[in-house]
């Protein structure tokens, strides 16, 4: 009985070893293929009360799409959503959506989407929002706005000084309310680097297509265009501010490093 046990305990003791050896070459595998390389980069749109559905569905169909253009089940972008209590939101027109985040809970990601819409001019005075988009600023790698989302931007001191766009309609307020902005008319959107603002409306899928661009190829945001049927020009697609990649920038941790399919 004694051997029996001996004998048990001596293969009891081999296979943890063999185990905790596993483990660990697969824990040390998967942190080195992390260190300088993020194959996926989250983007979280921000809702609220009244905003307006193609500020968000739109970038969020450029970005979910992305990913089915790959031969590939994995896609470069994850996108999520976000309220400041996590509850339904009512979109413009009555649109019931369910965000997947709340201010508290939500994780770190890498870019932001501030929409507009109606909804905008009272959020933009909700200190709430602005003191977690303020907070946001200092950990996203991109943060940009679609419409009047801008003035959320804007209410937040984050577009001092910068030359920026929104919906030819509000134009005017943002020239008159922050007079430190450079405000850029008759342009789908305004790059300048960390942040991005984008025309009215529609002209959120433009942006959203030269941020695909931007991170991850032409070739990568002309097939998602072809798979949306969506017909543009990212050659004369008009915009102010940089248009090269961003393989070569700084993002948090280490250097940006094309998608693994890119490569």
């Amino acid at each position: 009985m004694k051997q029996l046990f001996r004998s048990i305990l001596v293969i009891a003791i081999v296979i943890v070893t063999l185990g905790g050896s596993g483990w660990s070459k697969t824990a040390i595998a998967s942190t080195n293929a992390k260190e300088g390389e993020r194959s996926v980069l989250s983007v979280v749109i921000l809702l609220f009360n009244d905003v307006e559905v193609l500020d968000f569905a739109g970038p969020f169909e450029v970005f979910a799409v992305t990913g089915q253009t790959l031969d590939s089940t994995s896609s470069p972008f994850l996108v999520k959503t976000v309220s400041e209590d996590g509850k339904i939101v009512t979109a413009r027109n009555g649109l019931k959506v369910q965000p997947d985040y709340s201010y508290a809970n939500a994780p770190q990601f890498d870019i932001l989407i501030v929409p507009g819409g109606p909804g905008s001019r009272t959020e933009m005075y909700n200190k709430t929002t602005i003191k977690w988009v303020q907070e946001r600023m200092d950990k996203v790698d991109i943060m940009a706005s679609v419409c009047t989302g801008a003035l959320i931007l804007a209410e937040a001191g984050l577009l001092d000084g910068k030359t920026v766009t929104t919906h030819w309609n509000s134009y005017d307020r943002l020239v008159s309310d922050y007079p430190s902005l450079k405000v850029k008319r008759n342009v789908k959107f305004v790059d300048e680097g960390k942040i991005i603002t984008s025309g009215g409306i529609s002209a959120g899928i433009d942006m959203s297509f030269h941020l695909v661009s931007r991170l991850m190829g032409k070739d990568v945001a002309e097939n998602t265009a072809k798979m949306m049927e969506y017909d543009i020009d990212l050659t004369s697609v008009s915009f102010f501010g940089r248009a090269t990649p961003l393989t070569d920038t700084p993002f948090r941790g280490g250097i940006m490093r094309c998608y693994a399919s890119f490569c």
